[in-house]
């Protein structure tokens, strides 16, 4: 660092100094910052980070640094970085401290919310910004465990009106999608005029203009390189002499020379560094215990401070991470294995259990037996903190270490499904390989190809995974009946997930929808009939013996699942989204509301994050069916956190059926193309349904009935997918008779009165009112028109109410009865409005304009600016105006309360209002 009169400044990062500026200047000005330091090794990240604190004056100042042995470790980095904030824990709601404390292993207690932890984050951090503006500084962010980056990126994208700056420093190539999106500084290598200005600052004597030109192009400014690799090179050498140039990549050559350097000092001073990296928390009476069992004097220490290699104090720091890195790689395995079994001694079992096991496992020489259920241990404490990654990583290495190959098989695949459930495919079949070995019985090696039909189904491979699960159903029926009969409804479900691009596939050419049923129906019944048996028959007879048939079972089935009972939470989360598919068949409103809450709460609670998306997602299009479009926004927005944290590549129908609901063409029109796309590569029919069923809701609300009708004859080619019955056909229908398709209408009523009539809902006869009255005339039309409004309006089907008023409207209109048209016509477009599904109510407003109704004077009656809301504002104007707090609001939708004020005086100020009041609704 070099001092141009008082501003410090680095040598050729003037540009990168001035952002770090603007980041603590925005943190002092109250607005919430986030920022990504990236770069390649060396580059100068960590130099820079310490510029930004030195800047920080007037701000609190926490930091961490990701540690390479410590990402399996569940919530170690987010633990290091709030440690120092603990005193404020009794400032956060009584639930959210709990979930910290449970997450830090302070307390006991189950599998904390993972949302619950970020809310819990972002809340203290927001306590701690009030005394004074909080910069928090994240170094080699790309070694953190998994749960701390999902928790601190959740918190970073709720930052607003926040005096909290989050930087990171990330080391190139970045992988994972969870740093998507944040703004970032690029480091790249200096110009060749500061290289070359900060080589010969380091370099004493003559330095051979040659040998001077070729270092600076060779380290293409790497500013670490510039300082290091000088040492390496002798005299000679410096002054004009020749070597062969190096091809290793730049980080290894500078980790090389750092290794030179470790391996010049003495022995002991390498055993200490060599320890110090192995458990890198800074904890030095930790360091000094390890030491004394290796007889490693502390006064060791002085040669590699004196190196410039490690400086100790209140803690242990490492001049530069690849210090840490190029120490620990280079030692022979043997040395690593002695420092890591000294450290796992040094650990109290009783403070740190699961650092002490991990420590024990690296150490171990061979299988062990102790050790490998030390982990096993450590994994069910990781489990219940919600750190399913961690869990995973703790049971490949207990599996690794065990040495009976029975006993190893059967732990292979324990960690199969929890790394399953951690979203890693690929490495979960790996370890089916080792779950096949061994001296295994029939039922364990059934349930080895039970999982790989599931991993097969979960990563994408709908069309595939089908005959996968029908082989393992077959195979386990024989040997664990219940779990056969649960294995045929995933084979159900998967075939329903294949639908057209499955209509051949089965033996002898039946579809894949018949094979598997006829499959579930022939096999043997369980003594003990279970809630998932009822499932199981629904599904089936849905499409053995058709729709009417399956609703008493579906019914049931509902029932059951809607309301605990005994079964545990974690056997029924596997089965609360096909029982949600039965709710949608039945056109159940109620049941599914009442499944969807459920199956949310239990998703959460349990930290299964593939389950969370697909709960999240099953929300969304009931709250889209229902008006509450800002809420499902909401929702969509945490379920993108949780695809960017997990990498889960799942297809944006939620966020097409959004778009299409609010009539945005724009927005639409790319996201249903990119589903197509995906649903198609993915063969799975299902997925295609929901795109084109979005096509048609936009094009019926942008009044565009030809495109509308195409699109929804597309959805219901292939009855036998799930969601056509309820979502397609009424599009079809309403498409079909405003564009002059009569009998195309007929078609597509025959089909939707069979399947209403036989549901019996208010939900579903609504929808066959609403498409008896488009098919009728005269004094039909009107009490058909009724009875729709009727019905659907004792449901919570908002948008299906209002599209019934808005074609009542319609209808009205053209009978000459103006009067009567503008109530119904006023009520839609209110709804439509509130919703935010503009297109519908551009229909609407177009209607009441052709009755004579002036729409300026009616929107003087509303609230001045309220269209004007964003989607987030709405939302928060609604939960204000129903009574919330601001601390009740963001711990609903995890956001802080500093940003909930921010929010709602941009809502007083867009709508005129200067009280909270006047948000009731």
């Amino acid at each position: 660092m070099t001092t141009s009169g008082n501003e410090p400044e680095l040598r050729g990062r003037r540009a990168e100094c001035a952002r770090l500026d603007q980041v603590v200047a925005g943190v002092r000005s109250g607005s919430g910052q986030v920022l990504v330091v990236r770069g390649e090794a060396g580059m100068g990240k960590s130099a820079l980070l310490d510029f930004l604190v030195s800047r920080a004056e007037g701000c609190r100042v926490v930091r961490a640094s990701g540690v390479e042995s410590e990402m399996e470790l569940p919530f170690a980095g987010l633990h290091q970085l709030c440690l120092p904030m603990l005193e404020f824990l009794d400032r956060l709601p009584g639930p959210q401290r709990d979930a910290l404390g449970v997450a830090f292993g302070l307390s006991v207690g189950g599998p904390p919310d993972r949302f619950l932890i970020g809310a819990a984050t972002l809340t203290l951090l927001s306590a701690v910004s009030d005394r004074s503006p909080l910069l928090c500084v994240i170094d080699d962010a790309q070694w953190l465990d998994q749960a701390s980056v999902q928790t601190l990126t959740f918190v970073g994208r709720r930052l607003f009106a926040d005096r909290i700056g989050l930087v990171f420093s990330l080391r190139e190539p970045v992988t994972g999608p969870e740093w998507r999106g944040f703004p970032e500084l690029p480091v790249r290598g200096l110009a060749d005029e500061h290289a070359g200005s900060l080589l010969d600052s380091v370099v004493p004597g003559r330095l051979d203009a040659h040998v001077r030109g070729r270092i600076v192009a060779e380290t293409r400014g790497n500013p670490l390189a510039l300082l290091e690799l000088p040492r390496g090179l002798t005299a000679a050498q410096l002054a004009g002499g020749f070597e062969l140039p190096d091809a290793r990549p730049m980080a290894n050559q500078i980790e090389q020379n750092f290794a030179r350097r470790v391996q010049a000092l003495p022995a002991d001073t390498q055993r200490l560094l060599l320890t110090a990296a192995a458990e890198p928390v800074g904890d030095v009476p930790l360091l000094v215990r390890a030491l004394t069992i290796l007889d490693v004097p502390m006064s060791t220490a002085a040669a590699a401070e004196a190196a410039g290699l490690i400086d100790i104090g209140a803690g242990v720091r490492f001049w530069h991470p690849l210090v840490r890195s190029a120490t620990y790689r280079t030692a022979d395995p043997a040395g690593r294995r002695a420092v890591h079994q000294a450290l796992a001694e040094a650990i109290d079992p009783a403070i740190d259990p699961d650092r002490r096991a991990w420590h024990r496992a690296q150490g171990a020489d061979g299988p062990d037996e102790g050790v490998a259920t030390d982990l096993i241990s450590s994994a069910d404490r990781a489990q219940r903190r919600g750190g399913m990654a961690a869990a995973a990583a703790f049971l490949q290495r207990a599996t690794e270490l065990t040495p009976d190959p029975a006993t190893r098989a059967i732990r292979a695949l324990a960690a199969a499904q929890v790394t399953l459930a951690a979203g890693a495919f690929e490495t979960a079949l790996r370890l089916l390989v080792t779950a096949g070995n061994g001296e295994v019985d029939d039922l364990h090696l059934a349930r080895v190809e039970l999982l790989r039909a599931q991993i097969t189904f979960a990563s994408g491979h709908g069309l595939e995974s089908g005959p996968l699960l029908r082989a393992a159903a077959r195979r386990l029926e024989p040997l664990d009946l219940e779990l056969a009969r649960d294995t045929h409804i995933q084979a159900l479900v998967a075939a329903q997930y294949a639908g057209r691009f499955g209509a051949t596939s089965g033996p002898g050419g039946t579809s894949a929808l018949t094979a598997a049923s006829q499959a579930a129906r022939a096999a043997p019944t369980s003594d003990r009939r279970r809630k998932h048996d009822v499932l199981l028959s629904a599904v089936a007879t849905t499409f053995a013996d058709g729709y009417p048939a399956m609703v008493p079972l579906a019914r049931e089935a509902v029932r059951l699942y809607a309301s605990p009972d005994g079964t545990s939470d974690s056997d029924d989360l596997r089965w609360l989204f096909h029982a949600e598919l039965m709710a949608v068949d039945l056109w159940d409103d109620e049941g599914w509301d009442a499944l969807a809450t459920r199956h949310l709460g239990i998703a959460r609670e349990l930290g299964d994050l593939n389950e969370l998306l697909l709960a999240l997602h099953h929300r969304v299009h009931l709250n889209l069916f229902s008006g509450e479009l800002s809420a499902a926004e909401s929702l969509l927005a945490g379920a993108k956190n949780i695809k960017d944290a997990t990498g889960t590549d799942l297809a944006p129908y939620g966020e097409m059926g959004l778009a299409a609901w609010r009539g945005r063409e724009a927005a639409a029109r790319p996201l249903i193309a990119a589903g197509i796309e995906d649903a198609t590569n993915r063969g799975e029919g299902g997925g295609l349904t929901t795109c084109y069923v979005a096509n048609a809701v936009l094009y019926n609300g942008l009044a565009r009935y030809d495109d509308a009708l195409a699109a929804a004859v597309q959805a219901t080619a292939y009855p036998a997918e799930y969601g056509v019955a309820n979502w397609a056909l009424p599009e079809l229908v309403e498409a079909a008779v405003r564009g002059g398709h009569p009998e195309r209408a007929a078609e597509g009523f025959e089909l939707l009165e069979r399947i209403a009539l036989s549901s019996g809902t208010d939900w579903g006869l609504g929808l066959l009112a609403t498409a008896r009255a488009l098919l009728a005339d005269g004094d039909a039309a009107e009490r058909a028109y009724g009875e729709a409004v009727e019905r659907l309006s004792r449901t919570r089907m908002r948008m299906y109410l209002a599209r019934a008023q808005l074609l009542y409207g319609e209808w009205l209109r053209r009978e000459g009865r103006r009067q009567d048209a503008r109530g119904q016509l006023r009520t839609a477009y209110k709804l439509f409005s509130a919703a935010g599904a503009s297109a519908f109510a551009e229909r609407a407003g177009r209607e009441l304009s052709a009755t004579g109704e002036v729409l300026d004077e009616r929107r003087a009656d509303r609230s001045p600016g309220r269209d004007s809301l964003t989607a987030q504002e709405a939302h928060i104007a609604e939960l204000a105006g129903a009574g919330l707090t601001n601390a009740e609001i963001g711990a609903q939708m995890f956001l802080s309360q500093h940003t909930v004020e921010w929010h709602l005086r941009k809502v007083f100020a867009k709508l005129g209002i200067t009280s909270r009041k006047q948000l009731r609704p």
